[in-house]
C-alpha cells in the first residue's frame, strides 16, 4: 500500500509540474496574441493606401491591362500554404493542412496541374512525407514577422504568375476571428477582381505615367496581401496555442483533484488498516 500511496504522490508532482509549464506558456502565447493583433492593425492603413491609389488608377479611365488583371485559362494553379513552424497549437496545422489537401484532391487529376509555396516548417514537412513537391519554402519566422521575411516567396509566387508559370495563385491560411477560433481559408489571389475603394477615391497626377505605376503597384498590392494573410495566420497561431494551454492547464487540475482524492483514500485506507492490525494485536496479546 506504501508503494502505492508514492507513487500516486509522484504523479501528482509530475502533473502539478506540468501544469505549471502550460500555464506559462498559455500567458507567453496570451502576450504575444496582443502584439501581433497590434501587428496586423498597423499594417492596414499601407495595405489600404495601396488599394486607393489602386482603385484611383482604374478609375481614370486609361487602359489598365495588366497580367495580373487578365484572367486567362487554368493550366497551373499556386498554392501559398501558411502554416506553423512548431506545433502544441490544437488543430491550427491540421485544419488548414486538410483544407488544402481536399483542394489537391478535388481540383487535381495530376501534380503537374499544381504549385505549392509554403510557409512554416509544419506544411514543408507535411508535403515533404507525401512526396509533393515544393517552389519555395520560408521557415523559422518569428512571432512578429516583418514583410522581409517574406518577401522572397511572395515576390516567387506572384512573379511565376506574372511570367505565366501559373494561371491562378490561391492563399491558404488560418483566417482569425478570435483565440477560440480561426478559420481555414483558400482565397483566390491572382487573377486580381477589379480593384474598388469605399471610400472617397483621390485624383492623383502619375509620372511617368499610369499604365507604368499600376506595373510596379500591382505585384507590390499583391505581395502585401500576401504579408497580411501571414499576420492574420500568426495571429490565428498564437490564439491556437493560448487555447490549447489553457485546455491542458484545467485538464491538469482536474488530473490533481482525482488523484488527490485517490491518494487521500488510499492514506485513509492504510491508516485504518494500520488501527486494525494493532487493535488485533492488543486483542490477541490479553487473551
Amino acid at each position: 500500500m506504501a508503494k502505492g500511496i508514492r507513487e500516486i504522490k509522484r504523479q501528482i508532482k509530475s502533473t502539478q509540474n506540468t501544469r505549471q509549464i502550460t500555464k506559462a506558456m498559455e500567458m507567453v502565447a496570451a502576450s504575444k496574441l496582443r502584439r501581433a493583433q497590434e501587428k496586423t492593425e498597423a499594417a492596414r492603413p499601407y495595405s489600404e493606401k495601396l488599394r486607393e491609389v489602386v482603385a484611383s488608377i482604374a478609375s481614370s479611365g486609361i487602359d489598365a491591362s495588366h497580367p495580373m488583371l487578365e484572367k486567362r485559362p487554368v493550366r497551373r494553379t499556386a498554392y501559398l500554404v501558411i502554416t506553423s513552424d512548431r506545433g502544441l497549437a490544437g488543430g491550427y496545422n491540421a485544419n488548414i493542412l486538410r483544407r488544402v489537401s481536399n483542394e489537391l484532391r478535388d481540383r487535381h487529376s495530376s501534380p503537374d496541374e499544381y504549385i505549392l509555396y509554403v510557409i512554416g516548417r509544419k506544411g514543408r514537412d507535411y508535403f515533404r512525407r507525401r512526396g509533393i513537391t515544393i517552389a519555395e519554402t520560408v521557415t523559422e519566422l518569428s512571432d512578429a514577422p516583418s514583410f522581409a521575411d517574406i518577401k522572397a516567396v511572395a515576390a516567387r509566387a506572384v512573379k511565376d504568375y506574372e511570367l505565366g508559370h501559373s494561371d491562378a495563385l490561391y492563399l491558404c491560411y488560418n483566417q482569425f476571428v478570435n483565440a477560440l477560433t480561426q478559420i481555414p481559408q483558400v482565397e483566390g489571389l491572382l487573377p486580381m477582381e477589379p480593384v474598388s475603394f469605399e471610400g472617397a477615391v483621390q485624383n492623383y497626377e502619375f509620372e511617368p505615367s499610369p499604365a507604368e505605376v499600376l506595373d510596379i503597384l500591382l505585384p507590390r498590392y499583391a505581395e502585401t496581401l500576401i504579408y497580411k494573410a501571414v499576420l492574420e495566420g500568426k495571429a490565428s497561431e498564437l490564439g491556437a496555442k493560448m487555447t490549447a494551454m489553457g485546455s491542458a492547464t484545467k485538464n491538469a487540475s482536474k488530473l490533481i483533484n482525482e488523484y488527490t482524492l485517490t491518494y487521500n483514500r488510499a492514506r485513509q485506507a492504510a491508516i485504518t488498516q494500520e488501527i486494525t492490525e494493532i487493535v488485533a494485536g492488543a486483542s490477541a496479546a490479553q487473551s
